[in-house]
C-alpha cells in the first residue's frame, strides 16, 4: 500500500521544506507501528528542485485476520473470503487513512512550527497513489476530487489482466492529483476520500467518527456537490450518524454564507441550560456498575483489592449503605497518592473510621483481609503474571472468602474497536494477558467450581453486537451450601 507526495521549489524556497511540513527528515527512513502493520516513511529524492516523501503501510496479514476479521459492518469487501484472499495489503483503504492520522498527525493539522507561513499557504504538489479501489470508476473519482482545486485529477483503470485486455478493467485505478493547495488540505481531502471511494472501513464506525469527518472536512466539504455520498460512504452507511453529519454540516455551510461562526448561527439553545450528556469515560462506567452489584449483593464491609490511587474507595465512602471499605495495594507509592485523594489527614473521626489503606500483595494469604462481605478486583487480574494468578486465586477465593467478589477485566475481542491500537498489543503496557469473553468465562467457571461460589456475567460499556463490551465482569458469590458448612465447622 502506497502513497507518494511531491512538490517543487527553487533556491530560495527549497522542495525539501516539505519534509519540515511533513516533520519527517528527508535523510531519514522511519517506520512507525499502526494498528494493522508498520508504516515507513522514505524520501526517494529530496533536493532543492524536486522533493519526494513516500508513506508505505506494510499490513500485516495475522493482523488483518485476528482484528477485522474481514466481516462486520463497514468491514472489508467481499468478506466471504477475506480471511483468505483480498486486496487490503496492496490497494488504499481506510488502512492508509489511519496511517497518514498516525504518522503526519501535525501535518494534517497544519502545524509547523519551524514553518508556520510555509503551511499557512498553496504549494505545489502532486500526489500519487498506484492502487485506489474505486466503486463508482473513474468517474466518480473526478466528481469527488474535481471541486477541491486540483487542476489535474487523472484516474487511470487498472486492467484486470494486461495479458488478457480483453477482461477490461478491474475496479482500481491510479490516481496521480496535480495542483496548488495547502499541504494539510490535500491530507485531509485523501484521509477522507480513500475510504469513501472503496465504501468500506477496517474498524467499527463509532458516533466520534462524525467529529472526526468534519474536523477532516472543514473548509471543503460543507460546499462539496458530493457531499450527501461522502458522509454516507465515509460514516459506512449507518444513517443516524450520516443525519448528524449532514445537519452539521448545514449549519456549517449557513455561517460561511453569512459570514458568522457557526455558534452564532446555532444559537437557538442557552448552552447553560443544555441537557445533552457528554460521553461517561470506561472508568466511570465500571465503578457504577461495581457498586450497583455491590449493592445488590448487600454488601456492607468492602474490599477494594488492588485499589491502586482509590477512585474506587472514594466512591464506596459517599455511599453510606458501605460501612466499613479496605484499599489494599502492593505499591506504597499509589496508596499515598490515594490517601492525598481522601484526604486522609482532613476527615472527621467518623468518616476516617471507615476506611483504611493497607500495604500487602494479593498473591499471599492476608488474615487483614478475611471477615468481609465482599471484595472487587477491578482492573487487577490481567496485571499478573499467568502462572502467579491462582496464588491470587486462593488468597482471594481460598483464604479471605468474602460472599461476594466482583472481578471486571478487559474484553480482548473489543480492542479491534480502537483503530490506533497497535495490531498485538493490549491496552495497557503493563497487562500480562487481556483475555477473550469465552476465555474468562472458563478462568471464572473454574475458580467458582474449585471455591463453592456461583458466579453471574455481565459487560461494561457499550455493548458491541459483534465484539461484546469493552469490560467483562464477573460477580462471584458464596453458595448457600458452602456458608452452611463453615456455620457447621465453627
Amino acid at each position: 500500500m502506497f502513497l507518494t507526495i511531491s512538490t517543487t521549489g527553487t533556491p530560495e524556497r527549497p522542495a525539501t521544506d516539505l519534509g519540515f511540513l511533513l516533520h519527517k527528515h528527508p535523510d531519514k527512513a522511519q517506520a512507525f507501528s499502526t494498528s494493522h502493520g508498520t508504516a515507513h516513511v522514505l524520501y526517494p529524492e529530496a533536493t532543492a528542485e524536486r522533493c519526494t516523501a513516500a508513506l508505505l503501510l506494510e499490513v500485516d496479514p495475522v493482523a488483518l485476520v485476528r482484528r477485522g476479521k474481514g466481516k462486520g459492518r463497514g468491514g472489508a469487501p467481499d468478506s466471504a473470503l477475506a480471511q483468505y484472499v483480498n486486496d487490503r495489503p496492496y490497494a488504499a483503504s481506510s488502512l492508509l487513512s489511519v496511517a497518514m492520522s498516525t504518522v503526519f498527525k501535525s501535518a494534517l493539522r497544519g502545524v509547523c512550527q519551524a514553518m508556520p507561513e510555509r503551511a499557512a499557504n498553496p504549494m505545489p504538489l502532486r500526489i500519487e497513489v498506484p492502487v485506489l479501489p474505486a466503486r463508482g470508476g473513474t468517474e466518480l473519482v473526478r466528481k469527488l476530487f474535481g471541486p477541491l482545486g486540483w487542476s489535474t485529477v487523472d484516474a487511470e483503470p487498472v486492467p484486470l489482466d494486461e495479458s488478457f485486455p480483453e477482461w477490461g478493467d478491474s475496479r482500481y485505478v491510479r490516481l496521480v492529483l496535480e495542483g496548488e493547495l495547502r499541504l494539510a488540505d490535500a491530507l485531509r481531502q485523501l484521509y477522507v476520500l480513500l475510504p469513501v471511494l472503496d465504501d468500506a472501513k477496517h474498524y467499527w464506525v463509532a458516533p466520534d467518527e462524525v467529529d472526526r469527518l468534519l474536523r477532516a472536512g472543514d473548509g471543503w466539504l460543507a460546499e462539496h456537490p458530493e457531499q450527501k455520498l461522502i458522509t454516507s460512504r465515509y460514516l459506512a452507511r449507518r444513517w443516524g450518524l450520516t443525519r448528524q453529519a449532514m445537519e452539521r454540516l448545514e449549519l456549517v455551510r449557513l455561517a460561511e454564507s453569512d459570514d458568522l461562526e457557526v455558534e452564532d448561527v446555532d444559537n437557538a439553545v442557552d448552552e447553560t441550560t443544555d441537557t445533552d450528556e457528554r460521553p461517561v469515560p470506561l472508568a466511570a462506567q465500571r465503578r457504577t456498575a461495581i457498586l450497583a452489584a455491590l449493592r445488590a449483593a448487600g454488601a456492607t464491609t468492602v474490599l477494594d483489592l488492588g485499589c491502586g490511587q482509590g477512585q474506587l474507595v472514594q466512591a464506596l465512602l459517599k455511599d453510606t449503605q458501605f460501612t466499613q471499605v479496605v484499599g489494599v495495594d502492593v505499591s506504597v507509592r499509589a496508596l499515598a497518592i490515594a490517601a492525598r485523594r481522601l484526604r486522609l489527614d482532613r476527615m472527621g473521626e467518623r468518616q476516617s473510621g471507615r476506611v483504611s489503606l493497607v500495604h500487602g500483595s494479593l498473591t499471599y494469604t492476608d488474615k487483614r483481609l478475611t471477615g468481609h462481605d465482599a471484595a472487587v478486583l477491578s482492573e487487577v487480574i490481567e496485571h499478573l503474571d499467568l502462572p502467579r494468578l491462582p496464588a491470587l486465586e486462593y488468597a482471594v477465593f481460598g483464604s479471605a472468602r468474602p460472599r461476594t467478589v466482583i472481578v471486571t477485566t478487559p474484553n480482548v475481542e473489543y480492542n479491534v474497536r480502537w483503530e490506533t491500537l497497535p495490531a498485538g498489543h493490549v491496552r495497557h503496557s503493563d497487562h500480562r494477558f487481556e483475555w477473550t469473553r469465552e476465555e474468562f468465562r472458563q478462568w471464572a467457571a473454574r475458580v467458582a467450581d474449585r471455591h463453592g461460589y456461583d458466579v453471574g456475567h455481565t459487560g461494561v460499556g457499550d455493548d458491541d453486537p459483534e465484539v461484546g463490551a469493552p469490560t467483562q465482569m464477573a460477580v462471584f458469590t458464596l453458595t448457600t451450601h458452602t456458608e452452611n458448612k463453615k456455620e457447621v465447622a465453627a
